[in-house]
């Protein structure tokens, strides 16, 4: 009893220490679960219809397209550019397949999987002609894609089997489910296609419109009063007549992603004279030990050359342009430079050494010595060469040794410009001066022996042994580090952007101007690097008004620094955008003026009444129909509303102030008729179908507009 009423007198405390500690544990769910969103936010590529999209998923979408790409292509690594066009495609494709999953899962429209088996059986879809299971023919194969499927678990669990082998059977089986997918794909987007194809139904009359539309010719003879006639000065456009043009024109100005202004200082860094005087006089120190018969290849590698020396002769189309056209100028000994060519910022040395005429193809078919030693190889060797110097059959020593001998061409264009080793050169050398028909015996260090006959030998050209130094004119360090500090002082006495922007004519800078910048630019105003300061651009902290970091970008040779000066949400452009305000302008000015010209051509009665206005040009236009825009060639433009006035007229009628794109019109009408074309209603109808879903085709965009699509992968790549 005595412990009860302890507890009853000490019952507040109780209650307030458990409350306490509830609120405790609440708290860290709380905090917990914030983390995690925060966590889960940061990890957040985009958003499609509501589903978010994390960035590992995307990056798995990028690496299995890329590994499609480069199984296909053969190679095995991708450039960054090539990966950010990849990652754009990847993208869309994502956006693409959600919209479309989207509407058709509304619509109950799937494909099973036994409509995908019946697509593989029966092979027709383009796409499985692009994998490897096609028969000698090219056509798709579905049993040797079977057979691959029936193998792929029994590769991939046999232990005995390389892991070589096991790679190009995933990369074969991961192939075959991008295809799958693929198809599975194609064939959904056909299904919705197709259903809104078919709520478009032709009919009669509307077949017989179509049909005199295309049919119906007609001949006029012109006037017209164009807006150019009316100068812009002499016509005054309010910002209320621009706001109701905007109105008006609303749906032009919508955009689908958010937009940003900026102005910015862009520094290019570029030698200095005193860094071009140093490296001429460095340049002048190679042009005199060449000069002097020093080592060609020892000098141009020491030069660090872009060109390197080639140990073999080369062609004049494995230079560089502007170096091969100073080689006819040139006589065997003699050399030019250094001297500076503007178009790639390099000075160049050109020493000619020796010109000789040899085949740029030669035919080559070849043996390797065996040999258990070099000692059993050559001796392997030289048994081979006495052979066929006693009339032997090559092909016949060939197969004794197990090997097929095929003739091979190999050309210039297969090694020259490339790095050559000791022995490639050496068997190079040989096979190209080698008679047609000859046996040669070419001994490669620590490879063996090869014996080689040439086939035959093609387009016999003119080679150069030449020793080449280009190298690039580019900044010092000193250079360099005087541009950041020079600009870096100006920017922390100036850190507000309107000081820039008042200042930097002053300090010998240009401010430049970007409007309606996109997130899914790669790069800021066209420099390379500039990832951070695109991200800075589009971060959500980043205010009008506010001036960037200075980046460091481009190949380390740019200097940047970025103003925010204005922000467009997802939706509808603002009407006083610098851009969009001047095309409203110019339309209310295309409205005043027609306004005016018509004024101008009331009470005409005839074309010579208008033609002897101020400013009007005439004109005979031929075989107008409704169904195109007539091209009035003295306006330079084409009116679709002339079109449509002169299909209703008849022979004869004169209509006169009739408002086009670029002019005020009148015409007579000529002459009427109807071509040669026999009217097939079934075959217009079907015509007209098919137009309705050309334009039907364009459904994918119309479907992203309402997806609330957020792209936020600047923040990653």
């Amino acid at each position: 009893m005595a412990t009860l009423q302890k507890i009853r007198n000490r019952g507040k405390i109780l209650i307030a220490t458990v409350g306490l500690a509830l609120f405790a544990f609440i708290a860290e769910e709380f905090v917990r679960s914030l983390t995690y969103t925060q966590t889960e936010s940061r990890q957040r590529v985009g958003e499609i219809y509501g589903e978010k999209i994390n960035v590992q998923e995307f990056n798995a979408l990028v690496e299995e397209y890329t590994d499609v790409v480069k199984f296909t292509q053969g190679v095995n690594t991708l450039s960054e550019d090539q990966l950010s066009m990849f990652r754009d495609q990847v993208w869309q494709s994502l956006v693409n397949e959600k919209v479309m999953q989207h509407e058709c899962e509304k619509l109950g429209i799937t494909v099973t999987d036994a409509e995908m088996q019946d697509i593989i059986n029966n092979g027709r879809n383009p796409m499985l002609a692009q994998t490897p299971f096609r028969t000698a023919q090219g056509t798709f194969d579905v049993n040797a894609l079977k057979q691959f499927l029936n193998q792929y678990n029994e590769v991939m669990n046999n232990v005995e089997l390389s892991s070589e082998v096991k790679e190009q059977y995933q990369q074969m089986n991961n192939y075959w489910k991008f295809i799958e997918k693929t198809i599975r794909q194609q064939t959904l987007n056909q299904k919705y296609q197709t259903l809104l194809n078919g709520l478009m139904v032709s009919n009669p009359t509307s077949a017989q419109a179509s049909f005199d539309g295309r049919t119906n010719e007609t001949d006029i003879y012109m006037a017209a009063l164009p807006f150019t006639s009316i100068k812009d000065d002499d016509v005054k456009v309010e910002d209320s007549e621009i706001k109701a043009k905007y109105e008006e024109m609303k749906e032009l100005f919508r955009s689908e992603e958010e937009t940003r202004d900026i102005k910015y200082i862009d520094i290019h860094v570029t030698a200095s004279d005193a860094d071009k005087a140093n490296l001429m006089k460095e340049m002048e120190g190679y042009a005199q030990a060449l000069a002097e018969g020093a080592d060609p290849a020892k000098t141009v590698r020491e030069a660090a050359s872009q060109v390197p020396y080639s140990t073999l002769p080369i062609s004049a189309k494995g230079l560089p342009h502007d170096i091969a056209e100073q080689l006819d100028s040139l006589s065997v000994g003699s050399q030019v430079g250094p001297f500076v060519h503007e178009h790639d910022n390099t000075i160049n040395i050109v020493r000619l050494i020796e010109k000789v005429s040899l085949p740029d193809s030669v035919e080559v078919r070849q043996i390797a010595a065996p040999g258990s030693d070099m000692a059993a190889i050559e001796k392997t060797a030289d048994s081979i060469m006495t052979a066929l110097a006693a009339g032997a059959n090559f092909d016949t020593i060939a197969k004794k040794y197990d090997q097929p001998a095929t003739k091979t061409w190999i050309t210039s264009d297969q090694y020259e410009g490339r790095a050559i080793d000791e022995n490639n050169r050496k068997f190079l050398s040989t096979i190209s001066t080698a008679a047609v028909g000859s046996n040669n015996k070419i001994v490669l260090d620590g490879q063996g022996v090869i014996i080689t006959q040439i086939t035959d030998r093609r387009n016999i050209v003119t080679k150069y042994d030449v020793a080449v130094i280009k190298r690039s004119i580019d900044f010092s360090k000193d250079t360099y580090g005087k541009a950041y500090n020079d600009f870096s002082s100006f920017l922390a006495g100036n850190a507000k952007a309107e000081d820039i922007e008042a200042n930097a004519a002053q300090a010998g800078y240009t401010v430049q101007t970007r409007n309606n910048m996109s997130s899914t630019e790669h790069n800021v105003v066209n420099v390379r690097s500039t990832r951070d300061a695109l991200r800075w651009i589009f971060n959500e902290d980043t205010k009008v008004g506010d001036v960037s970091p200075l980046y460091e970008c481009g190949e380390n040779d740019h200097l940047l620094v970025i103003m925010l000066t204005g922000i467009h949400k997802k939706g509808y452009l603002p009407w006083d955008d610098e851009q969009i305000r001047a095309f409203l302008t110019t339309e209310v000015m295309k409205d005043k003026k027609a306004v005016l010209l018509q004024d101008k051509m009331n009470g005409v009665k005839s074309i010579a009444d208008v033609a002897k206005l101020e400013g009007a040009v005439t004109d005979t236009i031929r075989h107008i129909t409704f169904s195109g825009n007539a091209f009035v060639s003295k306006v330079g433009a084409s009116e679709p509303v002339l079109s449509g006035s002169v299909s209703k007229a008849k022979k004869g009628d004169f209509k006169a102030g009739i408002k086009g794109k670029s002019a005020i019109y009148a015409y007579q009408v000529l002459d009427q008729k109807k071509n040669d074309a026999k009217f097939d209603k079934k075959q217009e109808e079907q015509r007209l179908q098919q137009s309705t879903g050309r334009s039907l085709g364009n459904f994918i965009s119309e479907l992203v507009q309402k997806a609330n699509i957020s792209d936020k992968r600047y923040i990653f790549y």
